[in-house]
């Protein structure tokens, strides 16, 4: 039998200030902590459903083709390979991201500060919701709504950039170990990764195109598996770069 080298694996790098403070705590007392959490997050929501990734990249200048495609404006493009739709995805340097993610890192401002800009230049009414006129029985630590809310995108958005990153990583393995021969007997790396890609893309479906309630059932469910997919790819790269005796380039999430 062929002695098959490791792969190598993409590569996580140190988690910022942000991602180590939701590591800290579950989705569920984040949206807890505010009473007004929902009605402040329907920005977020009325934005994303109202405005496409493609519509706001038009807006500001970025010239889209036919097909979808733009250069990229996040790295040094010259040739389109960033896919543009309801959302937006560079097959160049990964970006990858909701309508929000895109405004926000245009133009270097925060996750609310680009729904606002969004919701103005697009003229999006943003319906206020009643508060619920139950008591809460329970003490709660109060935030204020803007850090709550901000939080929340900041976790969506770190969960997406760690499943990009194993989605990629599944992908290469399922390439590598393919069988080349119809009647060969298929490697187990290979069954794996064909099964677990479905599924990290619908992970990815629902946390960039799913409805705020989707994505909050989603972080309540399956925040922790997101965590250690995180925990796992960083093993892999600590394994890799043990085994090469260098450290590996840092090619994978970045903050």
């Amino acid at each position: 039998m062929e002695d098959k080298k490791e792969m190598t694996t993409p590569v996580i790098s140190a988690a910022t200030d942000t991602e180590q403070s939701i590591s800290k705590c579950t989705v569920n007392s984040i949206v807890n902590q505010s009473t007004d959490f929902k009605g402040y997050m329907n920005i977020f929501e009325s934005v994303k459903e109202k405005v496409s990734a493609r519509q706001a990249a038009e807006q500001y200048g970025i010239r889209v083709n036919r097909n979808g495609m733009a250069c990229c404006p996040f790295h040094n493009d010259r040739h389109p390979s960033m896919k543009i739709d309801k959302g937006y995805y560079c097959f160049a340097c990964g970006e990858k991201g909701d309508v929000i993610h895109f405004v926000e890192k245009l133009f270097g401002i925060r996750p609310y500060e680009a729904a606002r800009k969004l919701a103005e230049d697009f003229e999006v009414t943003i319906e206020k919701k009643q508060k619920s006129s139950k008591r809460v029985s329970h003490k709660r630590v109060e935030r204020n709504p803007y850090q709550t809310a901000k939080t929340f995108h900041d976790w969506v958005q770190y969960c997406i950039r760690v499943l990009s990153d194993y989605l990629r990583y599944l992908e290469e393995l399922k390439k590598k170990y393919a069988p080349v021969k119809m009647d060969e007997e298929w490697n187990t790396e290979f069954c794996n990764a064909s099964s677990q890609i479905p599924i990290i893309d619908n992970y990815l479906e629902i946390l960039l195109n799913g409805s705020l309630e989707e994505q909050i059932r989603f972080m309540s469910e399956k925040g922790r598996e997101v965590k250690n997919i995180a925990g796992r790819l960083d093993e892999y790269r600590r394994r890799d770069a043990q085994a090469d005796g260098r450290s590996s380039v840092c090619d994978g999430i970045s903050a």
